[in-house]
């Protein structure tokens, strides 16, 4: 390019060493057009321009003021701030040299005797490069048609390098605002049947042999958004052979109609068709591999199909490979930035895993290799581990968010985390060797999204209502429990006991396999921690119930209890394995120090009851209910027996289980589901199968439930649906459930959709 101060410039006459005259993506499509790729025509209008409007109607001056007064924390402040300065941008007129240079330019680029449709694009000086990426901070304006109209959207993409996530990056990252000019792209439109984007590199697992194309119908911008599921092709390098195909039914398009884009219906004979063809797949795939050769570097490439012409619209480097060596901050502005529960996150997630504990928490990353390591983490740390164990509690309480590489959302962290009321993202398959200590995150707990991120600002939610809290409903509202830590502070919110405790983290807690224990005579000493354990629990909610469930750990986890090898089997499948009822039977001696904590802790504390785990048919339930019978705890009217529904079994034949003589049931949804569905969700590569509302799920929930009330036993659900859902909840009210028991952070909105179902329920009742 001259060295002149041109206001405008065609793509053959730019390269890759413009970025300052003309940003990061003007310097892109100049560079791929002089390498003869297909790029659609078009011209920028340079810095030297930008520099000019400024100059001539005294912006800088005014700018900065307004910025100097701006406290970019506080929303309200910034979309302020951000308003005013774009307001006296796009109100300030375009000087006559440069409004000149722009019209030729683009009198040319339509050809005679017609004006073309263009897209407008912003090109900061500051994005698109190898180090960082600023994309997504500034405007696309698509379909523009005219001379007056181009010259609005050129305004509009200078006012676009004051929105408010462009003010807050370069403020969080102190780059001053005056550093960073902008360019406008203007290019000829391709109104493509066919867009999308493509990675040179697989963009979540880092595998540098694969090419990922993604294709939706219409323009581009749905894609962007995340508007449209797109359709998902995986080729691998140098054979360009394609490995796999998803194919979405997208319903929905955006296409130009007249001057506007529209969203309109995709026609029903091509909704489930493959966007392109196998032929053109290997040549987008081509044409992304020659990309990263030329660039020496993964490409992020914009792509469009019009008619039987493919074309790249743009490409940036992959700023989140593992490879290479960028802040956290860097990587947080790879594009823009988007807002979960009031806090701003990047909008492209580093890594993934399963949501097990909703919220967001932002903090610098601590990796825990081992349990002994739990004194480096620091109050508001992220804590990264591969797992963890009841070991690990006192360290979880003082992060922020919790991220492990291995479980699902039954797993040891998934459930203390719930408890605790911290976001936890679980089975990311690698969180500690990706992840950095120092490295500052933000965690998505709810949707399992793990972004590299600053600063972040939180907004502060409303106080639940007073009368919320004090809400009484028909259908009680129990609570699920491990931590004994938890117990007092728990038990002052408005519910009417404990659900379901959990006996194995208290066991866990002992530090000693039972059979150990009993083999070195220390039984004594195993029952009274274990007493100690559940008395927390039965004096903080006196006199409310505490359903007590009977250990259900898995050959596993029993094996990496101390001494555990010596006593527990290696399984193929510990999940259908040696567990639950059949375990009690076979080894009642165990099962026995269990049967002693529990009349140890009824003789002050008589609302404790007792739950069996995974019951595989009647005739176990009569056994384990004789050994029950043994110790005299049915002596009393205060102790109540009842087993759990987590088999589909227990749904078959529920009129034989209550025939044994149950007090009460609670569905265990978690492995029901699983085990209805055949899916685990422990297991990463599956997990998002996993599906709680299934019709079958809810069918078999429904049938117990309506059995219960008919055998006048109570009936119960203790798994993680009911925190999830509260479309389930409301139809557990319909069906007649005596109880819910939900996770600690889901007690009140619980609460509020029972009432709200009741009511519903009552005025229906009483106008039929």
């Amino acid at each position: 390019m001259s060295a002149r101060l041109d206001y405008i410039t065609f793509f053959k006459d730019i390269d890759k060493g413009d970025i300052s005259v003309v940003g990061g993506k003007g310097a892109n499509l100049g560079e791929m057009v002089k390498a003869d790729f297909p790029v659609p025509p078009g011209f920028a209008v340079t810095v030297s321009a930008y520099d000019l409007f400024l100059k001539e109607n005294d912006l800088s001056a005014k700018i900065s003021e307004i910025l100097k007064s701006t406290d970019v924390n506080q929303p309200d402040q910034l979309n302020f701030a951000s308003q005013k300065i774009e307001g006296i941008i796009t109100s300030s007129p375009v000087p006559n040299d440069i409004s000149r240079e722009i019209i030729n330019a683009y009198k040319t680029l339509s050809g005679k005797f017609k004006s073309a449709f263009v897209a407008v694009r912003s090109s900061a000086t500051a994005e698109d490069l190898p180090s960082a990426s600023f994309a997504g901070q500034q405007a696309t304006f698509l379909n523009i048609k005219g001379e007056s109209s181009l010259l609005v959207a050129v305004r509009s993409c200078w006012a676009s390098l004051f929105t408010p996530r462009a003010i807050f990056y370069r403020t969080e990252n102190k780059i001053f605002h005056e550093k960073v000019k902008i360019s406008v792209i203007v290019q000829k439109m391709i109104q493509s049947e066919v867009s999308g984007v493509m990675f040179t590199i697989e963009p979540v697992t880092n595998q540098k042999d694969r090419i990922v194309i993604e294709a939706i119908w219409g323009l581009g911008e749905m894609i962007v958004q995340g508007s449209v599921v797109p359709d998902r092709y995986v080729i691998q390098k140098n054979t360009f052979g394609i490995l796999s195909k998803e194919i979405s039914d997208q319903s929905i398009q955006l296409v130009k109609k007249g001057f506007k884009n529209k969203e309109i219906d995709v026609p029903k004979k091509i909704r489930e068709k493959q966007k392109l063809s196998d032929e053109e797949i290997i040549k987008l795939a081509k044409i992304a591999d020659r990309l990263q050769k030329h660039y020496f570097f993964p490409q992020d490439i914009e792509w469009a199909r019009e008619g039987k012409d493919l074309f790249i619209v743009q490409t940036r480097p992959v700023t989140t490979t593992g490879s290479l060596k960028i802040s956290s901050s860097q990587k947080l502005e790879q594009d823009g930035i988007l807002k979960i529960d009031g806090v701003i996150l990047a909008e492209t997630p580093f890594m993934k895993g399963v949501g097990a504990s909703p919220g967001i928490g932002t903090g610098p990353v601590r990796i825990l290799r081992d349990p002994k390591e739990i004194n480096k983490i620091r109050s508001g740390d992220v804590l990264v581990a591969k797992m963890t164990s009841p070991d690990y509690v006192p360290a979880m309480k003082k992060a922020v968010a919790i991220v492990t590489d291995e479980g699902g959302q039954t797993s040891h962290a998934a459930i203390v985390s719930r408890e605790l009321g911290i976001p936890c993202v679980v089975g990311t398959k690698g969180a500690t060797q990706k992840l950095k200590n120092e490295m500052v995150v933000s965690v998505d707990g709810a949707n399992g999204n793990i972004y590299l991120g600053g600063k972040v600002k939180i907004e502060k939610k409303k106080e639940e209502k007073k009368d919320l809290l004090k809400l009484k409903t028909a259908t009680k509202v129990y609570v699920n429990l491990a931590e004994k830590e938890l117990a007092k502070k728990i038990s002052r919110q408005n519910v009417e006991g404990v659900g379901l405790l959990r006996a194995e983290f208290m066991i866990a807690s002992i530090a000693q396999h039972p059979k150990e224990a009993i083999k070195q005579k220390k039984q004594s000493l195993f029952i009274e921690k274990l007493t100690q354990n559940i008395k927390v629990f039965c004096q903080a909610f006196y006199p409310r119930p505490v359903v007590y469930r009977a250990t259900d750990f898995k050959t596993n986890e029993y094996r990496s209890l101390p001494g555990g090898k010596s006593w527990e089997p290696e399984e193929a499948n510990p999940m259908l394995g040696y567990r639950g009822a059949f375990r009690y039977i076979s080894d009642p001696e165990v099962f026995n120090l269990e049967l002693q904590a529990i009349k140890n802790v009824r003789k002050k504390y008589n609302n404790l009851w007792l739950m069996i785990p995974f019951v595989r048919s009647p005739e176990e339930l009569i056994k384990v209910r004789r050994l029950v019978v043994a110790e005299g705890l049915f002596g009393e009217t205060s102790f109540k027996f009842w087993m759990m529904v987590e088999i589909p079994i227990n749904v078959i034949l529920i009129d034989e289980f209550i025939k044994v003589g149950i007090d009460g049931v609670s569905i265990g949804s978690n492995d029901l589901t699983m085990l209805i569905t055949g899916t685990d969700r422990d297991n990463a590569s599956v997990a998002g199968s996993f599906n709680e509302m299934s019709p079958a799920v809810l069918w078999s929930i429904k049938k117990v439930v309506k059995h219960c009330n008919r055998g006048k036993v109570s009936s119960s659900i203790c798994g993680q649906a009911p925190s999830e859902y509260p479309d389930l909840v409301k139809k557990l009210v319909d069906w007649g459930i005596t109880s819910i028991s939900v996770n600690p952070d889901a007690i009140v909105s619980t609460r509020e959709v029972i009432y709200r179902a009741e009511k519903e329920l009552a005025g229906f009742k009483k106008k039929n």
